[in-house]
């Protein structure tokens, strides 16, 4: 039976008492609304640990637009159902006065890994979630914490946050679960109607064409990649933010003429009033 904590010092408690067994502790902090990409996640950190934690948190600070923050949709009980059935032994699901006891406006300088795609269009978002997974990582002190590549940029300000705040806690990255139609599944998923959620497969086919295209000829980025905006631009009620491609280590953009060594493709599309996100590694 799952044990479920809303107070800060009750799951830290009850953590040290399994750390003190010698028990290895793994954490998947979440959002909710959970889905089966999420519980690939809970999946891995069975395997790899002897107690599982989960965090339910809609995080107020990772929010640029009120709006988004008043739709993200909240499931609970569902959340609670499919994390019981896939072993995750313990649940964090605490109020924002229990994660923010007193006002937190730390300022953390994650160098070019926070400049481009989600940290241009989103103001503040990364580094809101980097207090809040800072704070959480307080509370549960795991050995192991486990996010989904989809958001990719974010795995990467997270590994680096650790190495700033010297963490003794290993970040594990987890492939991306998608769709039969390839769309990257994701929680505000739920937002969008079944058209909208069958036409937005047009990013994973976008980004997988020009992954293709990048693999024998870098010379006409800029050219593609344009023809790829003007095509997902022309279905109703999308908008593309950016489609970019850059370096995984460093999240810098691709200049033309120059030889890289990393290249990952992203995206970030407008569909109606929900944002998704998607990205592709190039295998050269």
């Amino acid at each position: 039976m799952i044990e479920q904590f809303t107070s800060a010092k009750s799951i830290h408690d009850r953590i040290s008492e399994l750390k003190r067994q010698g028990k290895k502790i793994g954490f998947v902090p979440t959002m909710g609304a959970l889905h089966f990409g999420h519980m690939t996640l809970i999946s891995k950190a069975v395997e790899e640990n002897d107690v599982v934690v989960c965090s339910i948190f809609v995080n107020p600070k990772q929010f640029n637009n009120p709006e988004d923050l008043a739709k993200y949709p909240r499931t609970l009980d569902e959340d609670l159902k499919m994390l019981a059935q896939h072993k995750c032994e313990l649940v964090f699901v605490p109020s924002v006065e229990e994660v923010y006891p007193e006002e937190i406006s730390l300022g953390y300088n994650f160098g070019s890994l926070e400049l481009e795609m989600e940290g241009k269009h989103r103001p503040g978002h990364f580094n809101g979630m980097a207090i809040v997974v800072k704070r959480l990582f307080d509370i549960v002190t795991p050995n192991r914490a486990y996010f989904g590549d989809k958001d990719y940029q974010q795995l990467l300000i997270v590994k680096k946050l650790v190495e700033i705040e010297q963490l003794p806690i290993e970040i594990i990255g987890c492939e991306i679960s998608r769709e039969p139609s390839g769309l990257a599944m994701s929680s505000r998923n739920k937002r969008l109607t079944n058209l909208q959620k069958n036409q937005a497969a047009v990013i994973f086919k976008e980004l997988t064409h020009l992954a293709h295209e990048f693999k024998s000829d870098l010379k006409w980025v800029d050219e593609l990649i344009k023809d790829a905006i003007n095509r997902v631009n022309q279905l109703d009620d999308f908008e593309v933010e950016y489609i970019s491609l850059v370096d995984e280590n460093t999240m810098l953009p691709y200049q033309n003429g120059e030889k890289m060594l990393n290249p990952h493709l992203f995206a970030g599309v407008k569909v109606g009033n929900v944002r998704l996100i998607d990205n592709l590694p190039i295998i050269v």
